[in-house]
This record gives C-alpha cells, sequence and structure tokens, in this order.
C-alpha cells in the first residue's frame, strides 16, 4: 500500500491553528492539502495524522465529516505517529507531507515517489539538496526504513521531524534525492507565518485550475511580481535554513 500521510496539528508555534484556516470560502488549509494529493495517480491511500490532543478535535471532526481517513497519535514524538499510523494501514510505501503545504504539486509527489520505486531506495525526498519552491516539499520511505527509525531513533529531535535519522544515517540506508535543473528556491508557498496564509489566498483567487500545480504558480508569479512581495521576507528566511 502506498500511503500518504499528512502531519497536522493545531498548536503550530508561528500561526497557531494554521491547518484550520480558510482559504477559500469553503476550504480551509487541510482541504487544500488533501485535494492536491488527490491528483496523484500513484497515491493510493491519504491519512491525515493528527495529535491526540483535546484542542486537535475541531481538525478530527472536520476531517470525519468529510470521510477523511484520520490517525490520532503523539503530539510531539511524530515519529511514533506515523509508525503507528503506517503499521495499522499496512503501508509498505509511505509518503511524507506537512500541512502547511496546501499547494503540494501532485506531480511532483509523483516523481518522487517514482524515483524511490525505481532506484529501490529506502528514502528519498526532493531536500536535500533543495531545487523545487518550499511548499513542495515531499519525502518517500519504506516502512521497514521507517520501523528502523522507530526502534533506533533517540534523539528528541529525530522524533519529533520523523525523517533526520535517515539522512544523519547514510551507511544505514539507501538514499536519494529527486532535483532538477532549474533552481526554483527562490518562490515560497508554504504556510508558516499569516503573510504566508496571504499569498497562498490570492494565488487560489487568481489560479482556478485543479489541481494548482507549481508551473501554474510560477507562472502568475512571474507575470504579477508583486504577488511575490507578500511574504518576501519569510522567503529570505527560509533560504537561511
Amino acid at each position: 500500500m502506498i500511503t500518504c500521510i499528512i502531519q497536522a496539528r493545531m498548536s503550530s508555534s508561528r500561526l497557531p491553528g494554521k491547518v484550520m484556516q480558510k482559504i477559500s470560502e469553503n476550504k480551509r488549509v487541510i482541504d487544500f492539502v488533501i485535494n492536491q494529493l488527490q491528483g496523484s495517480k500513484r497515491i493510493e491511500k491519504i491519512i491525515v495524522a493528527i495529535p491526540d490532543e483535546r484542542e486537535d478535535d475541531v481538525t478530527y471532526d472536520h476531517l470525519m465529516s468529510k470521510n477523511i481517513f484520520t490517525f490520532r497519535g503523539s503530539l510531539n514524538n511524530v515519529l511514533d505517529r506515523y509508525y503507528q499510523c503506517a503499521k495499522s494501514n499496512s503501508s509498505s510505501i509511505i509518503i511524507r507531507i506537512t500541512a502547511d503545504c496546501p499547494l503540494i504539486d501532485p506531480q511532483i509527489v509523483d516523481s518522487v515517489i517514482t524515483e524511490f520505486i525505481e532506484n529501490k531506495f529506502d528514502y528519498v525526498s526532493n531536500t536535500h539538496p533543495r531545487t523545487f519552491p518550499y511548499g513542495t516539499e515531499t519525502e518517500v520511505f519504506s516502512f521497514d526504513a521507517l520501523k528502523i527509525a522507530w526502534e533506533e531513533a533517540n534523539d528528541n529531535y529525530d522524533k519529533e521531524h520523523v525523517t533526520p535519522y535517515f539522512y544523519k544515517n547514510p551507511d544505514k540506508f539507501r538514499i536519494g534525492n529527486f532535483s532538477q535543473n532549474t533552481n526554483q528556491t527562490n518562490y515560497r508557498w508554504t504556510v508558516d507565518y499569516e503573510e504566508d496564509l496571504t499569498l497562498v489566498k490570492k494565488i487560489v483567487h487568481e489560479i482556478s485550475k485543479n489541481p494548482i500545480l507549481t508551473n501554474h504558480i510560477i507562472d502568475l508569479l512571474e507575470k504579477n511580481p508583486e504577488i511575490v512581495k507578500i511574504n518576501k521576507k519569510h522567503n529570505y528566511e527560509s533560504r537561511k535554513n
């Protein structure tokens, strides 16, 4: 089972409750993440993994009302949340997407999955090194690799961020990276701050396509450079990290 697990929580420090923020009249951030991923041709199941905390009940109720597969687990040990979710759903290949990527590109996701399968990697991302815009982050790994990380990772950072144990231990895993010739890291449509949310709302208002792809967004931004200025200061911050 090729399973996409979207991690989401209400307790984001920089923009609390962002997963339930409205982007359009009828859709919230988490709705857009799911809708975009439904454009994938390779993902077989989409699950939203949220903390088993009272403040996340609002997200759970929202997802249940839309018949979205949902899993609840540890707030801070997200590695355990992923492992338990994947195990309970008999997942052999896991795609990790974070809920701050409402305009995740399903074609990029499929390309990373293909890279993973064709080269028999244990872990592949499009961020080591990064050539794609911020907001298109995709990680793919096997359940077997996830199980090793779950059993062996002791660092709290590794548990919170799920995948660092893979690329910190290249001797234990076959690791790959999906990149492109063009460097598009000057673009950012991940949602961490209020300005990011404003930018995404503007993009969604201007582009009526479904799903909205990276080339659609870049075409819009190149023709309307003033839109890029909306979250420009945070784009610089991203490139430093």
